[in-house]
């Protein structure tokens, strides 16, 4: 299976209210050193069906947004119920 379908998989799979990092994707699609190739991916992903806005960088800032599902990213991921910081960074569930 090509590593883009594994990876659209994945994100597919990641519930509302959570979000994995860029690196979490890539190791759980089978390559754990291709974070920077999960993020192109997600930028050039066109299905609504892939919650690529659940997709954040290792800090916990929210990254690049595709606006696949509105203007921002972190309104979209507040609305599901992720918590974030006083410096507009992901806190992080552990699931």
């Amino acid at each position: 299976m090509l590593f883009k379908v594994k990876v659209l998989d994945v994100v597919r799979k990641i519930k509302e209210g959570q979000v994995l990092t860029y690196g979490q994707v890539a190791a759980l699609a089978g390559n754990p050193k291709a974070s920077r190739a999960v993020g192109t991916i997600m930028a050039s992903n066109a299905d609504k069906a892939v919650p690529c806005h659940r997709v954040v960088r290792a800090d916990g800032s929210i990254g690049m947004y595709n606006g696949l599902r509105g203007k921002s990213k972190e309104a979209i991921l507040k609305k599901e119920g992720v918590k974030f910081s006083k410096l507009r960074k992901v806190i992080f569930n552990h699931i």
